[in-house]
C-alpha cells in the first residue's frame, strides 16, 4: 500500500533526493508517498514481462529498458517508480545517471490489492499529464493486461486480453505478449 506521509511539507525532487533512509518513496505533486517492496509473485510477473520485452528491445535495436527503483521526475515535485520503463533511443537523452529525466515512452505498472487506486487513478493521470505514450497495467489476481495508447492526451484502450491470448504494443511495433508467458 502506498502511504502518504503525514506531514504539511510540499517535496520536490531536491527534497527526495535528500531523504537518506532505506524505504522507497515517490512524490506526487509534493505529496511524498512511502511505496512498500513488492511481493516475491509481483516480481516474478515484473521479471517475466521484463524479459519479453527487453529481448525485443534489444533484437529490436531500439532503446533501453529499465526496471524499479528506477526514478523517473516528471516535474520539480513529482518523482514515480514504475514497475517497468522503456525510452526509445530518440529520447536516450532523458536518461540520467540518477533518473530519467522526462516521460518514459512506456511505462508497465503491475497492480496489487493495495496499489490499485494508485496505480489506475492516480498514476494514470500523472503519466497521461507528462505525456507517456503507452500505459500497460498488468492485473495478477484477474491474469489481465491492459494496454493503453496516449491519443490526443487521453489515454485509450490498445490491446487487452484476460486468462489468455495477447496483449500488443503501439510504441513497440510488433511486440506480442501472450499472457500464458506472465502469468
Amino acid at each position: 500500500m502506498m502511504l502518504a506521509l503525514e506531514n504539511s511539507k510540499r517535496y520536490t525532487y531536491a527534497d527526495y533526493l535528500m531523504i537518506e533512509d532505506e524505504k522507497r518513496y515517490e512524490v506526487h505533486e509534493g505529496e511524498l508517498m512511502m511505496v512498500p517492496a513488492p511481493t516475491t509473485s509481483h516480481q516474478r510477473i515484473s521479471w517475466r514481462i521484463e524479459r519479453i520485452i527487453g529481448d525485443f528491445i534489444v533484437e529490436n535495436n531500439l532503446g533501453e529498458i529499465f526496471d524499479a527503483p528506477t526514478d523517473v521526475v516528471l516535474s520539480g515535485d513529482i518523482v514515480v517508480q514504475p514497475d517497468i520503463l522503456f525510452v526509445s533511443k530518440d529520447r536516450a537523452g532523458i536518461i540520467e545517471e540518477k533518473a530519467v529525466a522526462g516521460p518514459p515512452d512506456l511505462v508497465v505498472e503491475i497492480l496489487s490489492p493495495s496499489s490499485t487506486f494508485s496505480d489506475s487513478v492516480r498514476k494514470k493521470e500523472l503519466y497521461q499529464r507528462y505525456g507517456v505514450k503507452e500505459y500497460w497495467l498488468v492485473f495478477p489476481e484477474e491474469k489481465a493486461v491492459e494496454v493503453m495508447t496516449l491519443e490526443a492526451g487521453i489515454f485509450k484502450e490498445y490491446s487487452v486480453a484476460k486468462d489468455q491470448g495477447q496483449v500488443s504494443s503501439k510504441v513497440l511495433d510488433g511486440l506480442r505478449v501472450d499472457l500464458k508467458e506472465v502469468f
